[in-house]
């Protein structure tokens, strides 16, 4: 029975770990409505996933990618007035621009209000637009409408009597004639080349094929994505054994594994039910990961790392636990939960009496390891991945479930183990002083996304400071908290753990003057949010074109960093400012690299508009920089969002490492080029 769960949780597992490079977030639809007269509007009217917002209309040339409406053919009928937004539109000031910005979440839709003016109307246009969530934005999208039929200017027309030459502007040839001389048509109803190849400045093959296939081999020999799953495995791993630590699971343990010897008679069997009470105990834990997968699924759980009043909410649920580790109140499940199930196995038999029991630790535990979880499970699905939470479950499950085997299978050792007392409410402490810090960080992401500047890096790196300073004074006994022995003495362990935390708070110190502090990069809020920095520095891509870029690179004989972006992405500039700016990364891609600057939202137009095959095997336009640009992004990484950094051979376009968005871990940025230049090196 063990092995078919496991086999199940196996499958689970595997089929939660498909997931899609391309983000599809918005979705759009658009019709024709008529209207009183000879009037109607064009509607595009947009569904949009958790945690994304589309920009409005006239937002100005410094703002993100506004809604603009694109005219190709217009026949039969008119513009009336200019695109409107229709729905709940949001504003909000960002800091980054220095401009209030407009955009609709959830839903929305643009309007475009049009005359007929002839009985028969051909119409087709586009509305073009740009989306963005906390960490990428996607490119300048596009969204076709195309119609065609009779207009209510017919009944008009045959009611009224015509001259020979207005009766002639309604021929089919004069119909053609009108498309081919609208002055509506932008410069892009030039006739359209039909490859690649003829368009002016062919694009060089080799150099724009797609490298999918290379980047999963570097991910498959250790990708971030994997390292990041090993990560969250040895979190919950680490999480397990602090809870085993705890007043409220570290005196159940000789219990429990006493039980299981006494009332087996055969020690062989008494160790059966010990391994799987462990069993047990993973199966629950790895259960309760799968349901927070299931109930918020990958969209809501990228929306949970990026929505600001999320990770208001998560910093506070940390605070109540810190507050509960304190001694401040304890949080504890109803006790008739516990009962009844404990009844409930005392009165079954075999593999589910065990599983009962297992599942009455879970809830008597709960003061202790709820908390616990709590941090893990908010950790990890702020993290955007969907199979997360559960893989942290299962290593903390695993770790808690390893005393109640080993001690099962060696009940000698049950004498050497420390016993309970005074030392258990030290280790709540420490947690509670962890579980604040993070709380400080969820808190950041908040202040960031909203503007409020209450928690600039000075203001975040002071206060890590002073909580690791009382961590270290705590544990050196001259701070005590409610659940304090009176007369506790520090032990040799808590004396080294005190001085490495107060170590830890004096390496923080510099970083009020802008020491880049790499051992806190990935928690503390980004650079340029220092009222007062010491440091300077900038990067300044070389080139904006990539086959400009990619044959300068092989004259010179240097890598190339392909850096998708976009003028209206937020967290492009916040990579540059939190990121770029460091020393090391600073020296790297100016020296080492020739760095090619892609924006995929530049609206110089083409000299000709190019027809091509997209990766989705639709027929798609090119007619800007940037539709050229995002066009080389999805074929050549298969992503279509920003910011995306790629490291490239400039002879061959392969790529030197896997790719890399948007991540303000410094320390992983420069491993990350520096593992590019070995490789280009080889």
């Amino acid at each position: 029975m063990i092995k078919k769960v496991f086999s199940l949780l196996a499958l689970l597992l595997l089929a939660l770990c498909v997931q899609a490079q391309m983000a599809d977030p918005v979705h759009f639809k658009s019709a024709l409505n008529m209207l009183k007269g000879d009037q109607a509007e064009i509607v595009f009217t947009a569904t949009i996933d958790p945690g994304w917002h589309v920009y409005s209309t006239e937002l100005g040339q410094d703002g993100p990618i506004e809604a603009t409406l694109h005219t190709e053919r217009m026949q039969g009928a008119e513009l009336v007035g200019k695109l409107t937004p229709r729905g709940k539109v949001m504003e909000q000031y960002d800091e980054m621009f220095g401009m209030t910005l407009r955009f609709f979440e959830h839903s929305g839709a643009f309007v475009q209000k049009i005359r007929f003016t002839k009985p028969q109307y051909d119409i087709s246009c586009y509305l073009e637009y740009g989306a963005c969530n906390d960490e990428m934005c996607l490119p300048p999208t596009q969204v076709e409408f195309k119609g065609k039929g009779e207009s209510p200017k017919t009944a008009e027309v045959q009611a009224t009597p015509t001259t020979p030459e207005e009766a002639s502007t309604d021929t089919p040839t004069a119909i053609e004639k009108d498309s081919s001389t609208t002055t509506d048509a932008p410069s892009d109803a030039v006739e359209p080349a039909n490859t690649l190849e003829d368009a002016k400045g062919a694009f060089t093959s080799s150099l724009w094929s797609p490298i999918t296939q290379d980047l999963r081999a570097f991910e498959s020999g250790g990708t971030d994505g994997a390292t990041s799953w090993w990560m969250i495995f040895l979190e919950g791993l680490l999480g397990g054994f602090l809870a085993i630590l705890t007043p409220c699971v570290w005196p159940i343990i000789p219990m429990t594994v006493s039980f299981f010897l006494k009332r087996n008679k055969e020690r062989s069997k008494a160790i059966s039910e010990a391994l799987t009470y462990g069993a047990s105990i993973v199966v629950i834990y790895v259960l309760l990961g799968l349901a927070v997968t299931l109930l918020f699924g990958a969209s809501a759980l990228n929306a949970l790392s990026t929505n600001a009043v999320f990770n208001i909410l998560f910093a506070l649920l940390l605070i109540v636990f810190a507050a509960s580790f304190f001694g401040a109140f304890e949080l504890t499940l109803p006790s008739s939960w516990s009962n009844k199930i404990d009844q409930k196995s005392e009165s079954t038999t075999g593999l589910l009496s065990i599983f009962l029991m297992a599942f009455t630790l879970t809830l008597v535990s709960f003061s202790c390891t709820g908390p616990i979880i709590g941090f893990l499970l908010v950790a990890v699905s702020t993290q955007g991945d969907i199979i997360a939470p559960t893989i942290g479950m299962l290593g903390f499950a695993i770790a808690l479930a390893i005393p109640f085997t080993v001690f099962a299978l060696f009940p000698s050792l049950l004498k050497q183990a420390p016993k309970s007392g005074g030392w258990m409410n030290t280790v709540k402490v420490v947690l509670g002083f962890i579980e604040l810090a993070f709380a400080l960080k969820f808190l950041s992401v908040a202040d960031l996304a909203y503007g409020w500047h209450l928690l600039d890096r000075e203001v975040f790196v002071s206060l890590w400071i002073a909580l690791f300073a009382l961590l270290g004074i705590y544990l050196l006994g001259w701070l005590k908290f409610p659940h304090d022995e009176p007369e506790h003495r520090t032990n040799v362990p808590q004396f080294f753990l005190g001085l490495v935390s107060l170590a830890f708070a004096i390496y923080m110190v510099p970083g009020l003057w802008g020491a880049p502090l790499k051992a806190i990069s990935a928690f503390s809020p980004p650079m340029n949010t220092q009222d007062f920095n010491l440091y300077k520095g900038s990067v300044e891509a070389r080139f904006t074109d990539y086959d400009q870029g990619m044959a300068a690179a092989q004259a010179e004989g240097k890598p190339v960093m392909v850096d998708f972006t976009g003028f209206g992405c937020v967290n492009c500039r916040k990579m540059e400012a939190a990121v770029w700016t460091d020393p090391k990364v600073q020296d790297i891609l100016n020296n080492k690299y020739v760095l090619i600057s892609l924006f995929v939202d530049d609206k110089t137009p083409l000299p000709q508009p190019i027809e091509v095959t997209d990766v989705d095997g639709q027929q798609r336009t090119l007619r800007t920089i940037g539709d050229k640009w995002s066009y080389l992004q999805r074929l050549k990484i298969g992503a279509n969002t920003q910011p995306y950094y790629v490291l490239l051979d400039p002879v061959t376009g392969k790529p030197l490492n896997g790719l890399r968005s948007y991540d303000e871990d410094i320390s992983e940025y420069v491993e990350f080029l520096q593992t590019g230049l070995k490789n280009y090196r080889k």
